[in-house]
């Protein structure tokens, strides 16, 4: 049975993007492993996603939001979320947010129980793809992973696994940043279907 990829790409960089040329790497390898499957791509930049909006709101109230329906659909289908995630000043593209704005949807994508949220887009596999200019991951900085975990998990996507790529505007450290990247993509793949 084919599987079914969505590759999220937020680089406001577009295809030159180091996230962008990362991320797409991962996805080329996963369907190589993987044989048969079905991509689905969205540049939110390039594609000029507008920003969740009360006008968003009004629509989705009025069965109208033809866009949030569409994403949501895509991401219900999946079994695997590619996310290009480049960190901008400690968070995410603004791009990005809009995304999960748009497929953040009561009742749809996550429900309230007598627990507290229950997420509704459940066995997922999920990549990230993140890059930034300084070093970040693990420390009190990386506010933009944290985010992404609990937004994720809040949506009932809980099986996520960061690929770093860090320290890309800091001289002499670029390179090395970019192989570490490449070397977790390429275990990442040659396991996933081990």
């Amino acid at each position: 049975m084919s599987k079914q990829i969505l590759h999220i790409d937020s680089s406001i960089f577009g295809a030159k993007g180091y996230s962008s040329q990362l991320s797409a790497e991962l996805v080329a390898k996963l369907q190589h492993e993987l044989g048969d499957t079905t991509l689905t791509y969205h540049s939110l930049a390039e594609e000029n996603v507008p920003h969740f909006s009360a006008q968003t709101i009004a629509d989705i109230g009025e069965g109208a939001a033809d866009l949030a329906d569409r994403f949501i659909n895509e991401v219900q289908a999946a079994d695997y979320l590619v996310l290009s995630a480049p960190m901008y000043n400690f968070a995410v593209p603004s791009q990005l947010k809009s995304w999960f704005d748009y497929i953040a949807r009561a009742g749809v994508t996550f429900k309230y129980g007598e627990n507290g949220p229950v997420g509704l887009l459940k066995n997922k596999k999920v990549y990230v793809v993140t890059t930034r200019g300084g070093f970040h991951r693990n420390s009190n900085t990386d506010s933009e992973s944290q985010w992404l975990k609990t937004m994720l998990g809040f949506l009932g996507m809980n099986d996520v696994e960061f690929i770093y790529a860090e320290g890309l505007n800091i001289e002499g450290e670029k390179d090395k940043g970019l192989s570490a990247a490449k070397q977790h993509i390429t275990a990442i793949t040659s396991k996933e279907v081990a």
